[in-house]
């Protein structure tokens, strides 16, 4: 697969494939690293909902005329990077990453953040690689329907280049 990238806003069109690649890679990467509530809470159904409210902090990859991945970022935190497993290796994560990075920026802060659970050793290993520091362990509250259900994680930060 191609690395090559192309970045827009996402679009209402564009929630379900986002949906998809978020539900996909969150399995991936959290079942057996999150409290077992969260779990029963994160249905497929939950991704296409959160998905579709959530697009307008939300950045696609499109490679051709297909999303490849996407980023969620609210102010200086990088709340979501995910590929699609059509695209994992591609390069398409790094400049996903970047583009995030770049995004925090933009939005005047020197500064990021993202949450990665502890047992997500491929996350913490490229988060690494791209130049992330692991600034120590704190209680992550992820949205739940009956309110926060409070994940332990690790918060990588980054400073931003001027």
């Amino acid at each position: 697969m191609s690395s090559f990238a192309v970045f827009r806003p996402a679009t209402p069109a564009d929630a379900d494939a986002v949906a998809e690649i978020w539900y996909h890679g969150w399995r991936d990467g959290h079942l057996g690293n999150v409290p077992e509530a969260l779990v029963r809470v994160r249905t497929r159904e939950s991704f296409h909902e959160r998905a579709a409210q959530r697009v307008a902090d939300t950045s696609v990859a499109m490679v051709g005329d297909e999303v490849a991945g996407f980023v969620m970022v609210v102010g200086d935190e990088v709340e979501q990077v995910y590929v699609s497993s059509e695209h994992r290796g591609s390069g398409v994560a790094g400049t996903l990453l970047a583009e995030a990075e770049r995004l925090v920026g933009a939005g005047g802060h020197s500064r990021a953040w993202l949450a990665v659970a502890p047992g997500n050793a491929r996350a913490r290993r490229f988060y690494e690689r791209c130049g992330w520091v692991d600034g120590g362990l704190f209680d992550n509250p992820a949205f739940g329907p009956d309110g926060p259900i409070f994940v332990p994680c690790h918060r990588y930060v980054k400073h931003l280049v001027d």
